[in-house]
């Protein structure tokens, strides 16, 4: 099963593999990255590749894609982006995406994104993608509205970071919905 790649203007999405641990530890050690995020920073790299090897397996096992976001140019890593909770059966997925704050407000998740649901709905034939975010992302929601993706509600005490829980609001997209917005 090869590992489908996606290249845009700018970026090379491309398998998360362990070469690529030192730059992901980067960002999940990022308090500002992770402040939205509802994760709890790493502590070192080897907390890394074991989330390369759980991308990897989720790949395999088909419940999801996660992707590396790099810079075409460069191949510098600045983020990931990805599909959770897969179900082809079901013909949905949730979509999630990190990028390093040095990235934020460059287009650079926004042309990932732009990607990854052209691929999810005419290559994988997806029906509808989800999004979770926390209430006051609202970079994220900024985002998820400018493709269309619609409001569906609050799912309460759903994400819990630093030890408290927290509210978030889910959003979906669907594939009838995508054809009016490429």
């Amino acid at each position: 099963m090869t590992f489908p790649e996606l290249t845009t203007e700018r970026l090379q999405l491309v398998e998360v593999k362990v070469e690529h641990a030192p730059a992901l530890f980067k960002n999940f050690s990022n308090q500002k990255l992770l402040q939205y995020y509802g994760s709890e920073p790493m502590t070192e790299v080897g907390q890394a590749e074991k989330l390369v090897h759980h991308f990897n397996s989720s790949y395999e096992a088909k419940r999801g894609i996660r992707w590396a976001i790099l810079l075409k140019d460069e191949q510098h890593f600045v983020g990931t982006i990805g599909l959770n909770l897969l179900s082809m059966g079901m013909k949905r997925a949730e979509i999630g995406y990190e990028i390093h704050p040095d990235y934020w407000r460059s287009g650079i998740t926004s042309e990932a994104l732009q990607a990854v649901l052209t691929y999810s709905f005419k290559e994988l034939g997806l029906h509808r993608m989800g999004a979770v975010t926390f209430l006051e992302n609202s970079a994220s929601i900024g985002l998820l509205e400018k493709f269309g993706f619609q409001k569906e509600g609050i799912l309460r005490s759903y994400i819990r970071q630093g030890g408290k829980s927290y509210d978030a609001q889910l959003f979906s997209l669907l594939h009838t919905e995508w054809t009016c917005h490429e």
